[in-house]
């Protein structure tokens, strides 16, 4: 009650003051003492309601606008909160009030920004709240904060805002915006003037201030825009307000387009007021300019990227190709499986690229490219062995185009959106063509001038001079239907068709929608013109195209099929769709066409086949279906066919391209828990008359399944925290991934053609028979097998299947196992019973193998079963079960690492001796490390006679070598494989050479792949061949021993070569560095150890090639004012190699360990080498200066690039889930030390360097990443970064810190800059 009386107090000494003629001063000092008096800081809010209220519009005078200016000037009233409250009354009264909206735009003009101390004020928080209650801004903008920066940005974006639509309403053109929702009042609520009194020359005067206005309100606008500050503050609007800030562009545009008042302006045009407001002029006033970022983007711009017209290319490039090349080429390696699409890595991938390098896209995919055809090139000349044959082929000519369709899909469905959202005055059905689709045509017509890289392997010659001849009879204006050239004979073409794989690439991209027929007519495309079509050849079998046309599938029709890929989804589909609906034999021919080219070398619908492959597997139960049993044994014929197809390891690695390998499992698990439990007495007849038992089917989909797991994983790959890329696969893993997928529903474009959704989450406890089998699979590898109770299910079986194995010995009277010597003898009658009890379902048989095995190798062990038919026995066993393969392999695999069994002398005699090509093998692994200066330890250090291995792997061995190679027997061979490869390494040297020479003995034509994998062997052992590899791939690819920066030497082609097993005139030659690592990377068990001398060598790389490139006298840490004048050519050449060097290292941190690697790097391995002192920094050549700056920058963009790597660039993939945890631990250990919480033991110009390099990139090129960051964790940088008068990266930081920090960032920007002048 007191207060209201202090306040009426106040109005009557105001009206008293105005009716005397009070001058303001004396007034605003009476006001003063009033207000002291009565105990009312100031500025008081109420104080402007009072004096705003009294003059709206009872009295509208002059003196009471003075009395209101002199309350603003001493501080008695909040300048902004008078501005918002006359902004309510006065702008929709400004027709019939123009003096007072002349007024109000005076006042706005110059309290628009509140000043320093205000902000710091303690009453700027309850003004500001005073402020959004009067004009309702959280409301309006959406933005639920009380933070007083953040109400200052909704405020001074109204304010333009209001003065826009003003603007535009004075000159009737509101009317024209589309969306006429305003959420202020701007039209006025009195247009004519209805006062009579008012004569002609005040109307005209009116009329003329009115129109004057109008002008000055834009001149307004364009002067906060070149205002600093305001404009600075309207960027956080625009960076955090996308929706709102994209309605007021389309206002502004409206009003420089049409306005009048805007053309007659003196102050502003159209045009300059556009610039001012466009994006490119908001992003270029904001960029960074403090000293050290200067020096940055100085020294980073160096060495721009220059495209090469050969196979070798420069440093420069070497920097967009290099992780692309190391990526692709890692794939190559078979044995792996992936659970995630090598597409959407690549895609990550490639996004990374462009937004750290800041190159052109154009520039990117012509890096891709290039790289790929770079792949395709090294695999041309690749050994025999086996591996995958199509690989390079298919990630040049699918994964490629797919990683590309997804980023343009995601350009041009922003652009849509965009176009949706934003208050567009004209929208088209057209599609939406982006930047990338353009910038893809330009590689693609400059991928010509790469001619060396063009050359097609001979396995795809006759496609590509398809290609071609379907681009000349285009050009030539010869148009023919789809499918035209199946019939049809090139040889016999009027002219040479001579295709490149640039055809082929361009075909794909035509396949996948990405170009039109107009590739055709690009110049140079096509060389030659033709003006007749070739004849199809008389008697031609018939290809898809009479499928499409409803032929029916005859067994020529199946064979041309299955060996001549699909060109279209719609043949795929087709193909389906008789697989579904068919008869038996055709549902038989179908499955079999889906599993040949189409799956292998289809690139362009290869993704789809994959899809309904998967879908076949796992068929739908039908509507009338009534039976008890699962309706999948009903499918047997169809579904053995189509895992017989997919066995090889070609097609198991295009699953795994293509991040099927979940849903693969996904299926094989419920066809392997029937199979497996139904008994082998029930068969099927097949259409050729054969007969087919559960037995057959279940061991097709079961060491199918199990090759997509490492199930015969050694406790020696358990060592340590983080585990290799790959080696934790499990049926568990596999489900949860595929849940995970089923959930994400990432891959929306492939589903809409073949959706493989099911009815929910699929987990391992749906399949009890292969969850025990699982459970006693790893019992097996932990430990030894515990004592097999007579008279069990399980001892009968095991009884049986030992009389199985072993039956000539039993008939000889010998026993394996005192276990089995009471219940068996030697008469024909009980071998039959035996034959009888093993008439069982698989899962049954599975559980007793391991139990047979052990009998078997201890019977060895001990003398009572000789080497030979242990062996046999085990061929045995896997010829009736080939399922009990993975059995074996895990049981010896197992036994092998226990190390408890007595070593087998590999002498020729018990087992097959090595010793024929034992010295050719350590001769030719020298040879292939020769140029990695890696030690080989001596094959002979006891004589060739002495070559033993463990009995477990003598046995291994010794069994697959019993097996011919060839392509029945590979899939059981991939299966043992990379066990093999795996436990040969892991024993000690020199298992791995015995192993590969006795292989070579069996596959000559294998020896050069076989001599490769023992020479990975020799990194298993020493620690430190790991390390001096890395070394050697460091100073290869940045080729140190060169004076010469730009050479044609260093860079991929001397990381990668020509690939592992080339051979020149018949000999063996080096294997390059990087080939050679990617092998073998997997094989680490320390991967921080590895990550540490990742880092030192890149450090070590720095100083080499400074050192090698600048005499160190020449370089010279800048001054504020230069931007690296010393020396420039060199600084230019040491950088791009410098961030060549980074980018290796980053490549190899991310291929080595994936996405824990990496974090590990950031988290643990990056901060303890700051806090850890380092004997170069003792040494001030290596570390003083622009070196130890150098070194700074060289940490920054690695770490950078390693989580753009992991984590991608944007929040489309999982791995970016954990980028806020780790990312702003990080910058929270940044900002610790900036604020001196701990002492660094690293040179201060390497910290400065590394701290303002790392924000530079993350803000320039991550942004999104800076939006993730705890706000307190920005804030507390941002302030560390003031302390070393970094405040433009300071306020960069807070700027695109997102809605959180936006309040942080506009005081930032008034305490720094609101001395500025306009």
């Amino acid at each position: 009650m007191a207060m209201e009386t202090v306040w009426d107090g106040v109005v009557e000494m105001t009206n008293a003051a105005q009716s005397n003629g009070t001058d303001p001063v004396v007034w605003a000092a009476e006001l003063s003492s009033v207000l002291v008096a009565a105990g009312v800081s100031v500025p008081a809010k109420e104080v402007a309601k009072l004096l705003v209220s009294n003059i709206c519009w009872c009295n509208n005078v002059p003196i009471a606008w003075k009395y209101l200016e002199r309350a603003i000037a001493l501080r008695l009233a909040p300048p902004l909160l008078v501005l918002a409250l006359l902004s309510n009354s006065v702008i929709p009264s400004r027709r019939s009030q123009p003096a007072a909206y002349r007024l109000y735009l005076e006042l706005l003009r110059r309290l628009v920004l509140p000043l320093a101390s205000e902000v710091n004020a303690p009453k700027f928080h309850k003004i500001m709240k005073s402020v959004d209650d009067a004009l309702h801004l959280s409301q309006r903008f959406g933005i639920v904060s009380s933070e007083p920066g953040v109400i200052l940005v909704e405020f001074i974006f109204m304010m333009v805002w209001q003065l826009l639509d003003a603007s535009l309403d004075d000159e009737g053109l509101l009317e024209l915006v589309p969306e006429k929702k305003f959420t202020w009042s701007i039209k006025s609520h009195d247009m004519e003037i209805d006062d009579q009194n008012i004569g002609p020359k005040k109307l005209d005067f009116n009329d003329r201030l009115y129109k004057s206005n109008t002008t000055l309100a834009i001149e307004i606008i364009g002067e906060l825009y070149r205002n600093k500050v305001t404009s600075r503050i309207l960027f956080l609007a625009r960076q955090n307000m996308p929706v709102h800030w994209g309605s007021f562009i389309d206002n502004l545009r409206l009003l420089a387009t049409k306005s009048m008042s805007l053309r007659n302006s003196k102050d502003i045009t159209p045009e300059a007021l556009l610039h001012l407001t466009s994006d490119n002029h908001a992003l270029v006033s904001h960029k960074c300019k403090t000293v050290s970022l200067q020096q940055y983007h100085a020294v980073m711009a160096f060495g721009s990227l220059v495209s090469s017209s050969g196979p070798s290319h420069n440093a420069s490039h070497s920097a967009i190709c290099l992780p692309i090349d190391m990526f692709l080429e890692d794939l190559m390696e078979g044995t792996i499986v992936a659970t995630t699409s090598a597409a959407e890595t690549l895609t990550g991938l490639l996004k990374a690229q462009q937004a750290i390098t800041q190159a052109s896209w154009q520039d990117v995919f012509l890096g891709l490219w290039i790289a790929a055809l770079r792949l395709v090139q090294r695999g041309e000349g690749a050994v025999e062995g086996p591996v995958p044959r199509h690989t390079s082929l298919v990630l040049l000519l699918c994964i490629t185009t797919l990683a590309i369709v997804n980023i343009v899909d995601q350009e041009e469905s922003a652009l849509i959106e965009e176009n949706e959202n934003g208050n567009m005055h004209m929208r088209s059905e057209r599609q939406v063509f982006g930047d990338c689709r353009k910038n893809l045509v330009s590689s693609l017509q400059q991928l010509a001038d790469f001619e060396g890289l063009l050359t097609p392997p001979s396995c795809v010659t006759n496609l590509a001079n398809q290609a071609a001849a379907k681009a000349m009879f285009f050009f030539s204006g010869l148009g023919f239907g789809n499918g035209y050239l199946d019939g049809v004979s090139l040889n016999d073409m009027p002219v040479t068709c001579s295709g490149d794989l640039r055809h082929l690439i361009v075909e794909a991209c035509i396949a996948r929608q990405l170009l039109d027929t107009s590739a055709y007519m690009w110049p140079g495309y096509v060389k030659g013109h033709t003006s007749q079509l070739p004849h199809p050849i008389t008697g031609q079998i018939a290809g898809w195209s009479a499928l499409m046309k409803g032929s029916p599938l005859t067994p020529s029709m199946v064979h041309a099929l299955v060996s001549t890929p699909a060109s279209s989804l719609a043949e795929i589909e087709k193909l389906y769709a008789i697989a579904t609906d068919g008869s038996n034999a055709d549902k038989i021919s179908a499955a079999t066409i889906l599993c040949g080219a189409s799956l292998t070398r289809g690139w362009n619908i290869q993704e789809h086949t994959g899809f309904f492959i998967i879908k076949l597997l796992s068929p739908p139960i039908p509507k009338d279906y009534s039976g008890t049993e699962s309706h999948l044994l009903a499918c047997a014929p169809v579904l053995n066919v189509l895992l017989l197809g997919i066995s090889f390891i070609d097609c198991i690695q295009i699953f795994s391209l293509h991040g099927l390998v979940p849903h693969l499992a996904g299926v094989l698990m419920p066809i392997c828990e029937v199979f497996g439990s139904w008994s082998p007495s029930v068969s099927w007849t097949l259409p050729a008359g054969e007969h087919l038992c559960p037995l057959a089917v279940f061991s097709n989909a079961f060491t199918l399944l199990l090759k997509l797991w490492r199930f015969d994983q050694s406790p020696f790959e358990h060592v340590g925290d983080l585990t290799p890329v790959g080696s934790q696969l499990t049926p568990e893993f596999l489900l949860l991934a595929r849940n995970s997928l089923e959930a994400q529903k990432k891959r929306e474009r492939l589903y809409r053609q073949s959706d493989l959704s099911s009815a929910g989450p699929v987990f391992l406890d749906s399949f009890p028979k292969l969850k025990h089998w699982y459970r006693q699979h790893q019992a097996c590898i932990a430990s030894t097998l515990s004592d097999l109770k007579p008279g069990t299910s399980v001892h009968q079986i095991f009884d049986a299947l030992l009389n199985t194995m072993f039956r000539k010995i039993k008939r000889g009277g010998k026993s394996l196992n005192s276990s089995t010597s009471g219940s068996s003898n030697s008469s024909g009658s009980v071998t039959d019973d035996y034959t009888l009890c093993l008439k069982l379902p698989a899962w049954e048989i599975l559980e007793a193998v391991p139990f047979a095995l052990d009998a078997a190798l201890t019977a060895c062990a001990h003398g009572r079963l000789s080497p030979r038919e242990l062996t046999t026995g085990l061929k045995d066993l896997a010829d009736f079960l080939p399922a009990s393969m993975v059995t074996i392999v895990s049981y010896l695999s197992a036994e092998t690492t226990r190390g408890l069994w007595k070593p087998a002398s590999m002498n020729g005699t018990d087992w097959p001796s090595p010793a024929a090509n034992l010295s050719m093998v350590e001769q030719n692994i020298n040879k292939i490390l020769a140029a990695t200066g890696v030690d080989v330890p001596s094959l002979f250090a006891g004589g060739t006679s002495s070559a033993t291995l463990p009995l477990p792997l003598a046995a291994l061995v010794s069994l697959t070598i019993t097996y011919k190679v060839d392509r029945i027997t590979e899939p059981l061979l991939n299966l043992a494989g990379p066990a093999l490869t795996t436990l040969g390494a892991c024993c000690k040297w020199p298992c791995m050479p015995i192993i590969v020479a006795l292989w070579t003995q069996k596959a000559k034509r294998w020896t050069e792949y076989l001599v490769f994998s023992a020479s990975r062997a020799i990194f298993h052992h020493k620690k430190d061949a790991f390390v001096q590899l890395l070394r050697v791939c460091f100073q290869s690819t940045l080729n140190l021993n060169s004076p010469s920066v730009i050479t044609n030497t260093g860079g991929v082609g001397s990381l990668l070569g020509h690939g592992f097993g080339s051979r020149c005139l018949g000999r063996m030659t080096p294997v390059a560095p990087g080939i050679l690592y990617l092998r073998v990377h997997r094989s680490v068990r320390d991967l921080l150890f590895m990550t540490e001398e990742i880092v030192s060598l890149l450090i070590q790389s720095v100083k080499d090639i400074t050192t090698t490139n600048i005499p160190i006298e020449n370089i010279k840490k800048p001054k504020s004012t230069t931007i690296l004048r010393y020396g420039e050519v060199s600084l230019s050449s040491v950088m791009t190699r410098i961030k060549v060097a980074a980018s290796l290292g980053a490549s190899l941190v991310w291929i080595t360990g994936g996405l824990n690697l990496v974090q590990m790097l950031i988290k643990e391995t990056l901060p303890s080498w700051f806090i850890s002192v380092h004997r170069s920094d003792q040494n001030k050549v290596d570390s003083g200066g622009m070196i130890g700056m150098l070194k700074g920058y060289a940490l920054a963009y690695f770490t950078i690039l390693s989580g753009a790597f992991a984590w991608g660039v944007d929040s489309s993939s999982l791995a970016s889930k954990k980028r806020p945890v780790i990312l702003g631990a990080h910058l929270e250990f940044m900002a610790s030390a900036l604020d001196g919480k701990f002492s660094l033991g690293c040179n201060k110009e390497t910290w400065r360097a590394y701290v303002s390099g790392f924000v530079s990139l993350m803000v320039s090129c991550m942004p999104k990443w800076v939006r993730e960051v705890d706000v307190a964790v920005l804030r507390s940088l941002s302030k560390g970064l003031r302390k070393w008068d970094e405040e433009e990266l300071a306020l960069a930081l807070l700027e695109i810190g997102g809605v959180g920090a936006m309040g942080a960032a506009a005081e930032f920007i008034i305490e720094s800059y609101s001395g500025l002048v306009m």
